[in-house]
């Protein structure tokens, strides 16, 4: 496994991003472990993460393309932290954007936050982690709507490598309804591999007990083979 993909799970535990105990996802799966990158949330833990971010963009999408967008909430710091770590790295100059939950009628009008998508612009989207792929089937129609965009692919922190709403993981789903290809910097199985039975921090992140749980999610919801 590469350095740093260890290092972002490392980081993930320390800031109580990637938790292990009895949680329910959006999708209503009952899950032995948790991402959730609402716990990011110092300027010095948003900036790195935005470079784990924008390391994952760069090696899958190059800086080729104008929008980073990502679904609100947990999206919009995602976005921001992402394209200005892209900039700062690569000296790529990428707008941001994001839904609203709720379209503004006064102001700054409309359904979207920061920069407004329109045709043409080609787009990569960022999530923190995909379980049953319902924000993005929520939000890709939002911007396959406007006028010719094109979305070039997702990044997202961490493939918990489940299935979606069928026998297919969500992010083959996804690819397959809407032809774009998903790319995590981590994979569940990558965490496991790298945490299990080690000690980190003066304590086991995954012993054998919370293995066994998340072998068993697995058996109800992994990827059919």
């Amino acid at each position: 496994m590469e350095q740093y993909k260890k290092e972002f799970i490392e980081f993930m535990v320390d800031c109580g991003v990637l938790t292990f105990g009895d949680f329910v996802t959006k999708s209503g799966r009952k899950t032995p472990f948790f991402i959730n990158a609402g716990n990011f949330q110092t300027g010095a833990q948003l900036a790195r993460l935005g470079e784990y971010y924008a390391r994952a963009i760069h090696d899958s999408y190059g800086t080729d393309f104008d929008v980073l967008f990502g679904p609100a909430y947990k999206g919009i710091p995602l976005a921001v932290s992402a394209s200005m770590a892209l900039s700062r790295l690569y000296a790529a100059e990428v707008r941001y954007s994001s839904n609203r939950k709720e379209v503004k009628d006064h102001g700054d009008v409309g359904s979207f936050l920061g920069c407004k998508i329109s045709g043409g612009d080609r787009v990569v989207m960022i999530e923190d982690v995909t379980t049953a792929g319902t924000s993005i089937r929520e939000t890709l129609p939002l911007i396959m709507s406007n006028g010719e965009a094109r979305v070039m692919g997702l990044v997202i922190a961490v493939d918990r490598m489940e299935r979606g709403q069928g026998s297919q993981s969500a992010l083959a789903e996804i690819k397959q309804q809407y032809g774009i290809p998903v790319t995590p910097i981590v994979t569940m199985g990558e965490v496991v591999q790298h945490l299990h039975n080690r000690e980190y921090a003066g304590r086991m992140i995954i012993d054998d007990e919370i293995k066994e749980k998340i072998d068993a999610y697995y058996e109800l919801y992994g990827v059919r083979a």
